[in-house]
């Protein structure tokens, strides 16, 4: 256990000296992302706009009676998931897109997943917007709990930061990576209810949603911003254990593997 605690410190340290080169390479991500855009980071709260319009038109009629302000409900869903799957797919090419850089010069390779699911997290705080907007038109009520909002995104962070490391680091070893987690994105997409209730599925599925992290982060962020509840002991020990547990299992791996990336990048 102190071996584990000293290396998460060395991190910590890491991460606190480096962070004008975290901020660098964020900057350079959003910069790229929107470059020669007319719109620019506008984009950021028309995509989510357009994805919501276009899945309510696809799939009103056949979930929309159960779903009470089924655009919020589909934008909620969309905004979170689309973070995580935008800073994996980001996250797990970081470490061979940066191979020039990290043969030259010594930086503590796990500054580039990090700087990778960050840039998606601004990104995905400008989608927020987003949210704020389709509240307004569709007449939704502003609870006091929506002040909480930021915690699930926390949670979420934390996840896919450990996720973007343990993927980054298995991509260097296995270059399929990317085309399997193609894959993978897709069939964790729909088995996360982000266009439909969770009450639509048999009782098994139900208990099997449960061991699905991103069910639990869209399901506390939806009832903080629309429904005014705050969620109870378990969703929070929930979203706390496999957040935290995610990033210290990325932390673990990626410093065990990251010794020989030099020999295959």
């Amino acid at each position: 256990m102190s071996t584990r605690s000293s290396q998460l410190s060395v991190y910590w340290q890491h991460f606190l000296k480096y962070r004008p080169l975290i901020r660098e390479l964020v900057s350079r991500d959003l910069k790229v992302k929107y470059r020669r855009s007319f719109l620019g980071y506008v984009w950021s709260i028309l995509n989510p706009l357009l994805m919501m319009i276009l899945q309510t038109i696809i799939f009103s009629y056949m979930f929309r009676s159960n779903i009470p302000n089924y655009p919020l409900y589909l934008l909620c869903g969309n905004t979170l998931f689309t973070f995580f799957n935008e800073s994996a797919n980001m996250g797990l090419l970081s470490i061979i897109g940066n191979a020039a850089l990290i043969k030259k010069v010594y930086i503590p390779k796990f500054i580039f997943p990090l700087s990778r699911v960050c840039s998606s997290f601004v990104t995905m705080s400008f989608s927020l917007a987003a949210v704020l907007l389709v509240m307004i038109f569709t007449g939704s009520p502003l609870y006091w709990t929506i002040l909480l909002f930021w915690v699930p995104l926390v949670f979420e962070l934390m996840f896919c930061c450990g996720f973007a490391l343990l993927l980054a680091a298995l991509t260097v070893y296995f270059r399929d990576m990317q085309h399997l987690f193609s894959v993978l994105t897709l069939g964790w997409m729909y088995a996360t209810p982000l266009f439909y209730p969770l009450e639509q599925l048999p009782g098994f599925a139900q208990k099997l949603m449960k061991l699905n992290p991103m069910y639990h982060y869209i399901n506390m962020f939806r009832n903080l911003v629309m429904y005014g509840n705050v969620p109870g002991p378990n969703t929070w020990i929930a979203c706390a254990v496999s957040g935290a547990g995610m990033l210290l299992i990325g932390l673990l791996v990626f410093r065990k593997l990251q010794r020989n990336f030099i020999l295959y990048i």
